[in-house]
């Protein structure tokens, strides 16, 4: 193989390489959206659920005594949610 011969395949396998690294680098992107859009997603239903739970909190300060074991359940039920929606959205951070 000749000089001419020798530079073509290096060539070849540069561009090669450079090939491969493209490909990765457009499945690593394509990854990170689809991860960036699963956290936009959880942190999205969260804060629903700090809305909810702020609602709540404002129905225990308004509830009368009548109202107040309801009022109190529905808060700790809303409490939970938010507890478990925090969980789950702080789990996938801990998994990175």
């Amino acid at each position: 193989m000749n000089k001419q011969e020798f530079k073509a395949k290096a060539k070849e396998s540069i561009d090669e390489v450079v090939s491969k690294i493209d490909e990765i680098e457009r499945k690593s992107d394509k990854l990170k959206d689809d991860i960036s859009k699963k956290y936009e997603e959880e942190l999205a239903v969260l804060k629903i659920k700090k809305d909810k739970l702020e609602a709540e909190y404002n129905k225990l300060e308004d509830a009368t005594e009548d109202e107040w074991e309801d009022v109190k359940k529905s808060f700790s039920a809303a409490s939970e949610s938010f507890k478990e929606g925090f969980s789950n959205l702080f789990s996938m951070f801990k998994k990175k």
